[in-house]
């Protein structure tokens, strides 16, 4: 290593020296020369502390988050990226070297650059893209998301609680959103008035509102939302997946079709890591995490969420960890991101910052007291000045503590960074065993269907009575038939029943069903 202060890289580098695992960054810059030999990187153990990329847009930050991605997955670590543009989609066809990338390897020391393809599964929420549908039941999705994406207040989505809470207590499954608009219906009707009146802490008025901005949502059926909510609901598990030769199964959720909807599918991302954080077992510390999970877009996450809402998120954020779960949020400035959660994020990737603002700068004032004090930068200016693919870095280190702060060139992708082709993408999908699992909707009897029966049977107030016979019906003795006898499933065919995802979806709504209560988590989401 040489040049002026390459001693002073080689101190900055020892601070990310590691005994096991680990994920490389790139390499150390000091005034504005990097120093392939000083290296930059993250204990793979540590991925599970949580992190935060950011940075303007065009600074880099998609492919940090690709570059991170194929190495978790390289490493056997599934992980699950939300692809907001579609830029993504090439992590699943091999990249190609240029000039640019050539010199990239070289400032890097990344000698063993190749170009990789890696085993992608495309999923889309609600089906609106194309890949593999994923959706959720009303019941599961919960009250408090749901109060997310209508955009409530907090009295309305107290109210929500408790129009769930009725909905649990009277065996109502809730599936899909015209099954929960029949609860609300039905409360706010003359038959319902009863119920409306036990609730207590519920009025009419109140949900009138929440019944006008569910036909609301509703109405946008005609544009795929209202297949976000129903079976075959999407079993979490499928995205803790390794392929045959042992790498991890890099789940793509396609977004670009959404981005007029940023509260729908932000908040039903967080439905994933609420389900997760549900049913995983705690693990404690471990070599490598079970899953990481790339939060793009993070503010549009917080935007406008309720206190109970926010609460949830962090208390998800602070207690995921222990189940082997990383949660990496990507956005523009560290400012869009709640304190709270900000405070639990040990792994930090700052790209470029731009003060061009009073508030822009205010900004970047305040990411600066978020990293540990440094004489080697002056990060006010620095994080002004990185290039495309430069990031100031802090990590923790196996012990747990932060590394030194250090200016890092990172690496370059190994695969595509652009779109795949659309032919290629499709073929991915229908080839996928998950595609034959989830991409028929699945309509079963639900609350919708019981308060139509219900109405359905009642008899008219003014009807008359039925006349009383004239003499008993003559009795005749039941005739005895030998009873039929009855055939036992094949066990291959009782196999493929309980697997079926509309059956496991069936069984988990009937306690439901049944009247009983049904337990429910931190966003109110039902607990399997």
């Amino acid at each position: 290593m040489t040049g002026p202060r390459a001693a002073d890289a080689t101190r900055i580098a020892a601070g990310y020296a590691t005994a096991g695992a680990a994920l490389e960054f790139g390499a150390v810059v000091l005034d504005g020369t990097a120093y392939p030999d000083a290296q930059v990187r993250i204990p793979l153990s540590m991925m599970n502390r949580h992190g935060l990329i950011a940075g303007a847009t065009g600074t880099g930050k998609t492919k940090t988050l690709q570059g991170l991605t194929e190495q978790l997955s390289a490493a056997g670590v599934p992980v699950v990226v939300a692809d907001i543009k579609g830029d993504l989609s090439g992590l699943a066809a091999p990249g190609a070297s240029n000039d640019k990338i050539a010199q990239r390897v070289q400032d890097t020391a990344d000698t063993s650059w190749q170009p990789t393809a890696y085993p992608v599964e495309f999923l889309a929420l609600g089906g609106i893209g194309s890949g593999t549908p994923v959706r959720a039941t009303i019941t599961s999705f919960g009250p408090t998301l749901l109060s997310k994406v209508l955009e409530l207040n907090d009295t309305q989505e107290s109210s929500l609680n408790l129009i769930f809470h009725y909905a649990d207590q009277a065996g109502l499954p809730l599936l899909d959103l015209k099954d929960l608009r029949a609860v609300v219906q039905h409360l706010t009707s003359k038959e319902g008035k009863a119920d409306l009146e036990q609730l207590g802490g519920l009025s009419g008025a109140t949900a009138g509102v929440i019944l006008r901005d569910l036909i609301g949502l509703e109405d946008q059926a005609n544009s795929g939302t209202d297949s976000f909510f129903g079976e075959p609901e999407f079993e979490t598990s499928d995205l803790l997946r390794t392929a045959p030769d042992g790498r991890g199964v890099i789940s793509s959720v396609e977004l670009s079709g959404l981005q007029d909807r940023p509260h729908l599918f932000s908040t039903f991302l967080m439905w994933l890591l609420a389900d997760l954080f549900h049913e995983l077992p705690e693990v404690g510390d471990a070599d490598k995490p079970k899953l990481v999970f790339f939060f793009d877009e993070a503010h549009l996450l917080f935007d406008g969420a309720s206190k109970a809402f926010l609460d949830a998120v962090t208390q998800t954020v602070r207690l995921i960890r222990s189940k082997g779960v990383g949660i990496f949020f990507v956005t523009q400035n560290p400012q869009d991101i709640p304190d709270d959660v900000l405070g639990q994020l040990g792994n930090r990737v700052q790209h470029a910052l731009r003060a061009f603002t009073p508030d822009d700068a205010a900004a970047l004032a305040k990411a600066v007291r978020t990293y540990p004090k440094t004489s080697d930068y002056k990060l006010e200016d620095d994080l002004q000045h990185l290039g495309t693919g430069e990031a100031i870095v802090t990590v923790l280190a196996e012990s747990g503590a932060p590394t030194p702060v250090a200016w890092s060139r990172m690496r370059a992708p190994r695969s595509l960074m652009a779109q795949l082709d659309a032919n290629a993408q499709q073929q991915a999908v229908t080839s996928s065993p998950l595609h034959g699992k989830y991409a028929q909707l699945v309509d079963r009897a639900s609350a919708y269907e019981k308060l139509n029966a219900k109405i359905a049977a009642a008899p008219p107030a003014d009807a008359p009575a039925a006349p009383a016979p004239d003499k008993p019906a003559e009795h005749k003795p039941a005739e005895h038939k030998p009873a039929a006898k009855k055939q036992k499933p094949d066990p291959s065919a009782l196999e493929t029943i309980m697997k079926n995802p509309a059956f496991k979806s069936f069984a988990r709504s009937a306690a439901s069903a049944l009247g009983r209560e049904i337990t429910r988590g931190v966003f109110g989401t039902r607990r399997r």
